[in-house]
């Protein structure tokens, strides 16, 4: 492999942990919402002040390439099928 493609396994690696981390946020992001109300706002011991907002837009990503692959560990499926990656040419 080179420095470039173990780079990205790395990476890919961390994708599933951000996927988590962004679910729980959003669920926090609403649970606040129920508890200060739109326009509510707080203030953290580092006196950095949060107010809670609706979103006027934002872009929605869309990506232009996918990197698919077999599936890792105790995963049920992958991306890519292990027949197809046999049919590549590899040991799967």
């Amino acid at each position: 492999m080179t420095e470039l493609q173990k780079q990205f396994v790395a990476l890919d690696k961390k994708k599933a942990e951000y996927k988590e981390f962004m679910k729980l946020y959003n669920q926090v992001v609403n649970l606040i919402k129920d508890e200060i109300g739109l326009g509510g706002h707080f203030q953290d011991p580092e006196g950095v002040v949060y107010q809670l907002e609706e979103c006027e837009g934002k872009f929605v990503y869309f990506d232009k390439y996918e990197v698919k692959r077999t599936r890792r560990g105790e995963e049920r499926a992958g991306s890519l099928s292990l027949k197809k990656a046999g049919e590549l040419g590899y040991n799967v």
